[in-house]
Parts: C-alpha cells; sequence; structure tokens
C-alpha cells in the first residue's frame, strides 16, 4: 500500500484534470450517443488544454 502523500499527489493531478475537462462544455455531459465519439471530443480537448498551457505564458 502507498503511503497517503503519494496517494494524494496522485489525486490532485486527477482532479485537475477533471476540472480543465469540466471547462469544455460538450464533455460536461456525455451528449454522444457512439463511446468513440466522446473519445474523439476528449482527444481533442486535451489536446487543446495542453496547447493552451505550453502557448500561454506563466502566471
Amino acid at each position: 500500500m502507498e503511503s497517503s502523500q503519494r496517494l494524494g499527489r496522485h489525486r490532485w493531478v486527477v482532479e485537475r484534470t477533471m476540472s480543465w475537462f469540466s471547462g469544455c462544455r460538450r464533455l460536461h455531459r456525455r451528449y454522444e450517443r457512439k463511446a468513440e465519439h466522446f473519445l474523439a471530443f476528449a482527444g481533442i480537448a486535451a489536446t487543446l488544454i495542453c496547447y493552451r498551457r505550453l502557448t500561454c505564458p506563466p502566471r
């Protein structure tokens, strides 16, 4: 079993990523009938999030 500090670190990464995804309205509720379409939009959202983080100067 991992220490609580290590588990907390992983949990924070997941929570931060989910909050970034919640900014994408299309992913907020699953409107697509097919899982492939939802996964494609999730991939597009992840790409846009990474692009914004790489191109915007740090605050």
